[in-house]
């Protein structure tokens, strides 16, 4: 095949050739003669530059984001890219609790300013992630036992102190992440066995004080489509409102695997959320698989990140999409699930995989 290829191009060539030479140039009649400046600017004019995905989610009114982490701002090649493609970022560590107040009523935003400076200087949104989590707690806060009226004004200056350092700069804050186990009971975190789950109100109220204009979120994994986790989520959200308390996002973290089958009702899923008032969004998705990756895996991993996509668009008040990072050379993936990987529309080179070129067509690109 390449062979006759070849010959073709050489013989278009050749009849090309023999027309100039013979005066049979297919120039119009009416037309003035090119001059070699205006050819020389035509055939060098370059060729329009595609648009990201942050650009062509916006083309729906959505946002299209990476999450990313401060081990990562020492590669440029990384950096150039997520702040190219990515229309939001979300600080994956730098604004938990750990991070932020290593010791009581000490603050440390040096990880999760460096991450905001980056995402000022490419015109990027940021969710804040996240005030209120069981887990990557300081020692201070785990190796003791609190009484509620120990641990109320800890929490309350906790959030209030983050939220209002990063007011007015981020578009959503998770407020409390993972509230729920599987079965749709709560999960006993330290601040629910001190505090009863009324906790969850309290820190919605407590950082609307704080920063009034960002849109607070509750988040976990598991919750895609309908199912017991889900359900609790829905009741809770539905009791929050009527009561008056400031929720106004739910976060589908969409943390998936190949081996477990794709969710049924992603898309009924969220249109209930956002019939009861409140925006959604896909705010930890990658899709992983058990290694090694195959052509196959690899096509299949691409058709799911599409249709998660997909139900997204079709919900008007899902806002937008955030890859859990966009690369597997910064997955978290490999480290808690071994033998698992391949998860994100970026290889660790950096290339784009299908799953990258299959949101693209969703998105209209």
């Amino acid at each position: 095949m390449s062979m006759s290829r070849s010959m073709s191009r050489h013989l278009v060539a050749l009849s090309a050739a023999v027309c100039v030479a013979a005066g049979l140039a297919a120039t119009p009649a009416t037309a003035e003669p090119a001059s070699k400046e205006s050819a020389t600017t035509e055939s060098a004019a370059p060729k329009p530059r595609p648009k990201t995905l942050g650009e062509l989610a916006r083309k729906h009114h959505k946002y299209f984001g990476s999450a990313t982490d401060n081990p990562e701002f020492t590669d440029a090649a990384y950096l150039k890219l997520l702040g190219s493609e990515f229309g939001q970022t979300t600080p994956g560590n730098a604004m938990k609790w750990y991070a932020t107040e290593p010791e009581p009523g000490v603050f440390d935003f040096t990880a999760a300013d460096e991450v905001m400076a980056f995402a000022k200087n490419h015109h990027q949104k940021v969710r804040g992630h996240t005030l209120v989590w069981h887990s990557q707690l300081p020692a201070w806060l785990t190796d003791r036992t609190w009484t509620a009226e120990e641990l109320r004004p800890v929490l309350k200056n906790h959030i209030q102190t983050v939220a209002r350092h990063y007011k007015g700069k981020v578009i959503h804050w998770d407020v409390v992440n993972e509230a729920f186990n599987e079965d749709g009971t709560y999960r006993e975190s330290v601040f629910y066995k001190t505090l009863g789950p009324g906790y969850i109100a309290d820190a919605l109220r407590w950082a609307h004080e704080a920063d009034p204009h960002a849109k607070l979120y509750l988040n976990d994994y598991n919750v895609d489509g309908l199912n017991a986790k889900s359900d609790a989520y829905y009741r809770l959200i539905k009791q929050l409102k009527a009561d008056g308390v400031p929720i106004e996002g739910f976060g589908l973290q969409g943390h998936l695997a190949l081996q477990y089958g794709y969710p049924a009702g992603i898309k009924e899923n969220i249109q209930r959320f956002a019939d009861l008032g409140v925006e959604v969004a896909i705010t930890e998705l990658d899709i992983r698989m058990e290694l090694p990756a195959t052509p196959q895996k690899l096509a299949t991993q691409a058709t799911w990140y599409a249709d998660y996509v997909r139900a997204c668009l079709a919900v008007r008040k899902c806002v937008g999409v955030t890859l859990w990072d966009y690369t597997d050379k910064y997955s978290w993936i490999p480290a808690v699930f071994p033998g698992e990987g391949a998860a994100l529309p970026y290889d660790e080179d950096l290339r784009p995989k299908p799953a990258y070129h299959a949101i693209r067509k969703v998105l209209g690109g």
